[in-house]
């Protein structure tokens, strides 16, 4: 083993512990109440990056949950590399799904189950531990590196849009490194070859002007949810297709080469997502091979309906409003403002008549396509090439990252998408977990991609 490695091997429990003592924090970004505890995770975030080595260790304040930044400016003539990570978490619920505590840390089968294991504290905890690694191994680090924490990634990264897009000279770098995505299988390295972008909206549907009885209004009083029902049905079929107007027109070829890799499915990804959900098949456009679907197609979800009564018993009631959280996953062809536009209208020409809707923009980022002929992927390549034993594959991402396509943007550098979750690591889900295997193959690979960088 190289000195690197050794001081990884020696330093297992402590690197261990500090992600333990990180997860145990509740930062659910989305729910107010956990305001303090955000607060909390981006100082514990902020001092062990003071704790490692890096200088001028600041928490960036803003309208929403603080950004954390850090900077090692040292490596004279050598590149500079932006670290992203997000210290922010989903919600637990339902809890009664969960095997053990949410947010206290439990080792089973070579796995560490918490929410937050795998998106990202996991994932942001290997970068600063494999800067932790190089420095104390060699003094220094071979490039030059500033980190950017945020804690509004599950809330739509309002905070970090605006510092991004307000103070773009202080993020001077030559590439971005994101590490907030995953790999086919714990034997198979990828990077990120495209993402798609995200809208998410709520759809409120009103009736009349109070909750009324079934009994005596029921076959003339609107119903809410019957209403946002149909209205759902006509904006996908039953076959998956979305009834936007204008949402196809804009819409791109993928390569002969990705076409023909979907359509082949060599790693038999189509068979894996089967048995990951426990579903005896897959849904949506069957015109489109499962992974063009996931990757690059555009697709309509409900998240959840609210509205009646859904208490244990009987209440024989016709509410009075409805509400459906919706989102749109976007290939990078599609601006998520355009589409929201296009979903609005559709929405209200869909609506039946004797209710009346409303739609509201909650959050949205754009997709990308990630080019593979530059240095700092060829580096990347290098490092999972050098720690697993293997090139890695070039996959799309049917998730989102917004601030990907916000760096590429603004910034004008590349942006390296290189994970190492795994499919089945339920993430934003119950029993949400990262294989600590990977957990420090990564701290390796990270290390390895910066010394290539330099």
């Amino acid at each position: 083993m190289t000195q690197l490695d050794t001081y990884i091997v020696e330093h297992k429990e402590q690197f261990l512990e500090d992600l333990q003592q990180w997860l145990r924090i509740p930062s659910i970004s989305t729910l107010p109440e956990h305001a303090e505890d955000m607060r909390h995770a981006a100082t514990y975030a902020a001092d062990q990056l003071r704790h490692i080595g890096i200088d001028e260790v600041t928490l960036i304040q803003t309208n929403g949950h603080p950004l954390v930044y850090g900077e090692w400016l040292k490596a004279a003539g050598k590149p500079t590399v932006l670290l992203y990570g997000h210290y922010d978490v989903q919600p637990v619920d339902p809890v009664a799904l969960w095997d053990s505590p949410p947010f206290e840390p439990t080792i089973r089968n070579g796995n560490i189950y918490c929410r937050g294991a795998c998106d990202d504290k996991g994932q942001a905890m290997l970068v600063l531990k494999a800067l932790e690694a190089l420095l104390a191994v060699n003094g220094a680090l071979p490039v030059n590196i500033r980190v950017l924490l945020e804690g509004e990634e599950e809330a739509g990264g309002e905070s970090i849009d605006h510092y991004v897009k307000t103070y773009p000279e202080r993020l001077h770098c030559d590439a971005t490194l994101i590490c907030d995505t995953h790999m086919p299988t714990e034997d198979i390295p990828a990077l990120i070859s495209g993402l798609r972008g995200l809208l998410y909206t709520e759809v409120e549907v009103r009736g009349a002007r109070r909750d009324l009885h079934s009994g005596t209004y029921g076959g003339i009083a609107p119903n809410p949810l019957h209403a946002l029902a149909i209205l759902i049905s006509r904006l996908k079929d039953a076959e998956g297709h979305l009834h936007i107007p204008g949402l196809y027109d804009k819409l791109l070829q993928p390569s002969q080469i990705e076409q023909e890799f979907w359509r082949q499915d060599p790693l038999h990804f189509a068979d894996a997502l089967r048995g990951e959900m426990g579903v005896a098949q897959l849904t949506g456009e069957v015109e489109y091979p499962p992974l063009e679907r996931i990757w690059t197609r555009p697709t309509l979800e409900v998240h959840g309906i609210i509205g009646g009564f859904i208490g244990e018993g009987a209440k024989t009631v016709i509410p009075a409003i409805a509400k459906a959280k919706i989102s749109l996953r976007l290939p990078p062809d599609l601006k998520s403002s355009e589409v929201f536009t296009l979903f609005e209208q559709a929405v209200k020409a869909a609506t039946p008549a004797g209710v009346e809707v409303a739609v509201s923009y909650i959050h949205g980022g754009e997709g990308l396509v990630v080019p593979l002929d530059n240095p700092a992927m060829q580096a990347a390549t290098a490092a999972l090439r050098e720690v697993f034993g293997r090139d890695p594959v070039y996959i799309r991402e049917g998730g989102s990252i917004p601030i990907a396509a916000l760096f590429k943007e603004i910034l004008g550098v590349p942006v390296v998408l290189m994970g190492f979750g795994l499919p089945d690591d339920n993430i934003h889900a119950p029993n949400e977990k990262y294989s600590l295997s990977q957990f420090f193959k990564g701290i390796r690979v990270v290390a390895r991609f910066l010394e290539n960088m330099g």
